[in-house]
């Protein structure tokens, strides 16, 4: 297949990940064809790319698809995260007609079934972990958990980047965290199917990327590390690996080899690897048959453009034509600046950007897939971009990503980056003595370095507008100013349409005060009480979602619930009413 015929190509994601693949497409002299949903509606993507197409949502198989042979794509790049690990999707660009960015539809499923996944690597002689041989469910999980012992994993079995997962450290927890992952990993996949996996206290996560043609050629280009984790979201990534001894590189390399040659591999993929902090053993954690977040630092350290790669092996070249040898020079650190706010628990926070000045400088990259003035949706991931810095080592290339973190001005949404600029002046972390939970045990935000975003406060006369609400959520509590209902007499702008909610389901009622709110924008997942009903206090009451976090509304005291104004599937604005409580 020639080049020639890779192209058009649709680019089946949003945010950072499409405008970088629209980029790889200029540089190939290809055409570029966007989707993107109302809530994406002139967002970056769609600025930069030559056709954008509207779609009701970019996990619709069908229409995406269609999508591009409306207009007229020879390839699809599904990027990451969303359908990019879906065997379905991979199944329909193909009967499309269309080439499909990434491996055959066959190797997505195998690979993106982690159970599948593990009983292949474990017959390839990669090292697994204990766990069940196949997804489970609330009636054969406990019987199960007492086999693996606690304390435990529940992951989601398909799709990755850290949702659906939960840990459990008792059997009291299990049923939680089985519906919770469950969830999140159908919300984020589609699929809610779970397994569980033995527990590592204290692992390093370490990753080798692999990239394979049509030929059964497979090249290793190096490995990562992703130790720097939050809930087992990646927060810094660096390349190579650093502090990690030649054997046991060696050992990883070949195994991820292994692995994608027997599974019959092509394109850009990572195999994903915990290394016991305690014994230093490593074990296989999944494959992931996409692009990863965290591309750049490869490419910076070897020079190939992985997404220009995947595209050249899509249109038939081969490994030695794309990359031919690959050389490790020096040491790449990447921050993922997210919009979420470290210091109210990594609350997600849609909003607007009101103003972006990116980092600059030989050896510092920038991704974005914003600019200023342009919304964050709280439907969706909370990443904004990436910022990465090169160096000759790795403690040149920190302290460059340090002084770019530094010159990032992002306003209108509060984010991650001034709390990865903290975690970079951690002597933890320059001497590699930290694990992936660090972050949730030892290195809190210092409260005395957060940055400024509060709005002024009222003048002494005027009633306060936000109140103090404090959360439990399945991600570590919160404390959150939200609004305050208006007085009855306050005058209040006209609704639009002041019988709907926001996605057009039921308004939510106004907030009484003492009664839970919605911290922020959000969906409601699931309501667990009904009016009528007594519930102890920390009971939950409603389960919110906003960008892709679970936040369960908990009783503040023992109550009996007078009301419930959600459903459901709604969407509620910040501040409005859940339930109605009166003391019990």
């Amino acid at each position: 297949m020639e080049r020639a015929e890779c192209g058009p190509v649709l680019v089946a994601n949003r945010g950072e990940i499409a405008v970088r693949i629209v980029r790889a497409c200029r540089e190939l002299s290809l055409r570029s064809i966007v989707v993107h949903t109302d809530a994406d509606a002139g967002a970056l993507p769609s600025r930069v790319a030559d056709v954008a197409v509207p779609i009701a949502s970019y996990l619709d198989v069908e229409a995406v698809v269609g999508a591009g042979v409306a207009h007229g794509a020879r390839a699809v790049h599904p990027g990451y995260g969303l359908l990019a690990e879906d065997a379905g999707f991979a199944a329909a660009v193909a009967a499309a007609g269309l080439a499909f960015v990434g491996p055959p539809a066959e190797v997505v499923a195998a690979m993106g079934d982690k159970v599948r996944a593990r009983a292949l690597a474990r017959r390839c002689g990669v090292p697994v972990l204990d766990g069940t041989d196949a997804a489970v469910d609330a009636s054969d999980a406990e019987a199960a958990a007492g086999g693996i012992g606690f304390p435990l994993l529940v992951k989601a079995a398909h799709g990755g980047g850290g949702r659906g997962m939960r840990v459990v450290r008792g059997a009291d927890e299990l049923a939680a965290a089985l519906a919770a992952a469950g969830r999140e990993a159908a919300a984020a996949f589609g699929r809610g199917e779970v397994f569980l996996e033995r527990h590592v206290a204290r692992p390093r996560h370490v990753e080798v990327q692999v990239l394979a043609d049509h030929d059964g050629a497979v090249a290793v280009l190096g490995d990562r590390d992703c130790t720097v984790q939050r809930r087992h979201q990646k927060l810094l990534e660096e390349a190579p690996a650093p502090d990690l001894p030649d054997a046991l590189r060696a050992e990883l390399h070949d195994a991820a080899r292994r692995l994608a040659v027997a599974v019959g591999y092509r394109g850009a993929g990572t195999v994903e690897f915990l290394l016991d902090r305690d014994t230093g053993a490593p074990a296989f954690l999944e494959m992931n048959t996409r692009l990863q977040v965290e591309h750049g630092v490869t490419e910076l350290v070897t020079g190939v453009d992985l997404v220009v790669a995947q595209l050249r092996i899509a249109a038939g070249e081969t490994l030695a034509d794309v990359v031919g040898p690959v050389e490790v020079r020096g040491h790449a650190v990447q921050a993922r600046i997210a919009a979420e706010d470290p210091w109210e628990g990594f609350r997600p926070s849609p909003g607007r950007v009101t103003g972006l000045v990116l980092p600059s400088g030989p050896w510092v990259r920038s991704d974005f897939g914003v600019e200023a003035g342009d919304a964050v949706p709280g439907a969706y991931d909370s990443l904004l971009g990436k910022v990465h810095a090169w160096g000759p080592d790795r403690a040149v290339a920190c302290a460059r990503l340090a002084g770019a973190l530094d010159d990032l001005v992002l306003t209108g949404v509060p984010t991650t980056a001034p709390y990865l600029r903290a975690v970079l002046d951690r002597p933890e972390h320059a001497a590699m003595a930290h694990d992936t939970g660090s972050v949730e045990r030892d290195w809190p935000p210092d409260p005395a370095s957060r940055p400024d975003t509060a709005a002024p406060e009222p003048p002494p006369s005027a009633a306060p507008t936000t109140r103090t609400v404090h959360l439990g959520t399945d991600r570590g509590p919160l404390t959150l100013r939200v609004p305050r209902h208006r007085a009855a007499d306050e005058p209040t702008a006209p609704a639009a349409r002041p019988d709907r909610g926001p996605t057009g389901g039921p308004a939510a009622a106004p907030a009484a005060d003492g009664d839970p709110v919605a911290p922020m924008d959000a969906t409601v997942v699931e309501v667990v009480v009904a009016a009528g009903q007594d519930v102890a206090a920390g009971a939950v009451l409603v389960v919110l979602e906003a960008m892709k976090m679970e936040l369960p509304v908990r009783a503040p005291r023992a109550v009996r619930v007078d009301a419930v104004h959600v459903a459901a599937g709604d969407r509620v604005a910040a501040g409005s009413a859940l339930v109605g409580l009166t003391s019990a």
